[in-house]
């Protein structure tokens, strides 16, 4: 909730008033450096919140802390502005306003801007959206991630993905992918004695059993996006199967899709399965007694990595 005392909020009718009678304050464009050169109000300097120097790029625009600032972002549901505000006030700024509904609502009052894409359609850059096609995965930059526990310790490393794809089709997402179970590595042990150790034993019939499956499989069979398909939160729920040790069973999560700069697709997810839905029971008490320093947790932490290429 907004704290009153911080700063006040200016209208976009009252701050072109300002501007027109030459009063006398600062106006603060708060977004990222390409965002103010494509559109900006006129007679703005810029500094970036997102930037760990935005106190350091305001003081260059003025060391002033009794400057009358004004500062805007992109639209009401932006927090741009009113963080930025938050920060200055910490730091000693002492009258600070922010344009209510940031450059949304200059522009639907019919004031002007300047910059290099005025008129180009806003991309707010918050919702996926995906293309349709077959996407390839790139084992070289796609790992998974494994974390195994028991009362007194937690063992964590890799194992690799061996091949995949990725079918979209109208928002809908298939695929598969294979795992190389003999690929899995230790890293919390690395340089102990033990490390090897705990490798052979994971790769035993104790545990994965590698020597005759030495590959485990996930198949998408339908991965469709939440509601609000936010970037920067789970925006899919993926439904599958998990074949592992010989055994299928289904193994659902949530994931987070996204685009790259480089227009390849990434997807990352993270969740625990429980082992012994694969016939994995070793050191399990559901399935064994008198387990002592044998104990290990039935639940397995998995983050999963994939880039298409």
């Amino acid at each position: 909730m907004k704290d009153l005392n911080i700063y006040k909020d200016i209208d976009p009718v009252d701050l072109h008033h300002w501007i027109e009678e030459r009063k006398s304050f600062i106006l603060i464009n708060t977004l990222k450096s390409d965002n103010f050169a494509q559109r900006h109000i006129i007679n703005s300097f810029n500094a970036c919140v997102f930037e760990v120097t935005f106190i350091d790029q305001v003081k260059a625009i003025t060391a002033d802390k009794d400057s009358t600032i004004v500062l805007y972002g992109t639209s009401k549901r932006s927090s741009d502005a009113v963080t930025a505000a938050g920060k200055l006030v910490q730091n000693g700024y002492k009258t600070i306003y922010v344009l209510n509904g940031g450059i949304h609502s200059w522009l639907s009052e019919g004031f002007t801007l300047e910059g290099d894409a005025v008129n180009e359609p806003y991309d707010p850059q918050t919702v996926l959206t995906l293309q349709d096609g077959l996407y390839h995965i790139d084992t070289d930059k796609s790992i998974i991630e494994w974390i195994g526990r028991n009362p007194t310790t937690t063992h964590f490393g890799t194992v690799e993905i061996e091949r995949g794809e990725i079918r979209i089709a109208d928002g809908i997402i298939t695929g598969e992918f294979d795992i190389d179970m003999n690929s899995i590595k230790n890293i919390n042990l690395e340089g102990d004695e033990l490390q090897p150790v705990l490798i052979d034993h994971l790769k035993s019939d104790d545990f994965f059993l590698t020597k005759v499956f030495p590959t485990a499989s996930y198949k998408i069979d339908k991965a469709v996006p939440v509601k609000e398909p936010f970037l920067s939160s789970p925006n899919y729920e993926v439904f599958g199967n998990l074949e592992l040790r010989g055994v299928k069973a289904p193994q659902n999560f949530t994931a987070t899709f996204s685009n790259t700069p480089e227009n390849k697709l990434m997807a990352e997810a993270h969740f625990d399965i429980d082992r012994t839905k694969w016939g994995i029971i070793y050191g399990s008490t559901r399935f064994f007694e008198s387990l002592g320093m044998h104990m290990v947790f039935d639940l397995i932490s998995l983050q999963i990595r994939v880039v298409t290429n």
